[in-house]
């Protein structure tokens, strides 16, 4: 797996839809802080998009499409005039998976959901993201957002079988592709690992943790799969990432561990194995040094819970 699939499939991202918008004449929808990630895309017409703390609206034109990465207010509106109804109000009484608002004809459809994240998405994904990635229906990348919207809506409308998994499935093949277009577009508006997948050489070395995590890797090695020197890994890593090829391979192994711990009914010592750690207790030191408790400790609060 490269890095991107690999924290996504961690995090068990999953798409879900929510009723369509139409909307016609003044009108205007306040939205409460969403959890996991937010999405809307214009299908016809245009809005404006006020977000909690961004200081001017967001012109949305139709073929438009965002995501709203972090928990925050937000509103849908015609014009800075209209006055603002509770999202709660207008959805409650939608009808065939349609909410419609305003008092004209209908001039506006926005299709939209919500992408779900495991309980790790704030700190291996979310935080390292924009409040807003807007992708604007004049680029080029977003064809392939049109592509995937067309054949939600085809869903949606003809309702074959199993339309709806179908429907949310390519909702998460959208978020790929505005995660792609975002790292390729913006690569100094990202951190974290994020930001090293703008770098080739910092990527090579991320792809080559991935795919294979339980090696015992040295950053001398990890140069050679990169075919650069190992103070230039050293010092390009960190200066991407934040922190070292090492230090960061400690807490994805940590982060595989802790799926385990989850889910899983292996012993400590059969996952250390898994992630790379020669003993149990080698996994647990790294383990309490990251998340501040124990493998044991871990799972017992998480399975409680």
């Amino acid at each position: 797996m490269d890095p991107l699939e690999d924290v996504l499939t961690l995090l068990d991202t999953r798409g879900h839809l929510s009723a369509s918008l139409v909307a016609g004449g003044r009108w205007a929808i306040r939205f409460d802080a969403p959890s996991g990630v937010k999405f809307n895309a214009v299908r016809r017409g245009h809005c404006l998009l006020e977000l909690e703390g961004m200081a001017d609206p967001l012109a949305l034109e139709e073929g438009d499409c965002y995501l709203l990465t972090q928990p925050r207010r937000f509103t849908l509106r015609s014009d800075p005039q209209a006055v603002a109804v509770d999202a709660g109000q207008v959805f409650a009484s939608s009808e065939g998976g349609v909410a419609r608002a305003g008092n004209g004809e209908d001039e506006i459809l926005l299709v939209g959901g919500r992408f779900s994240f495991g309980d790790r998405a704030r700190t291996l994904l979310l935080e390292d993201l924009p409040p807003v990635i807007h992708v604007p229906a004049r680029t080029p990348q977003a064809e392939t957002l049109q592509w995937a919207l067309a054949q939600i809506d085809r869903e949606l409308r003809d309702g074959p079988m199993a339309s709806t998994l179908v429907a949310e499935h390519l909702a998460v093949v959208m978020l790929v592709h505005v995660l792609r277009l975002h790292l390729t577009r913006e690569p100094g508006a990202v951190s974290g690992w994020l930001a090293g997948l703008g770098d080739p050489v910092v990527a090579a070395a991320l792809t080559s943790l991935h795919s294979r995590p339980e090696h015992p890797w040295t950053v001398a090695e990890l140069a050679q799969t990169c075919a650069v020197s190992r103070s230039t890994l050293a010092a390009r890593f960190k200066s991407t990432v934040g922190r070292g090829p090492l230090d960061y391979l400690t807490r994805w192994r940590v982060e595989l561990a802790s799926r385990h711990l989850r889910r899983g009914t292996d012993t400590v010592s059969a996952i250390a194995r898994t992630v790379g750690y020669g003993s149990e207790s080698a996994l647990s030191t790294a383990f309490k040094r990251v998340n501040g408790v124990s493998p044991r400790d871990y799972r017992r609060t998480t399975r409680a819970s």
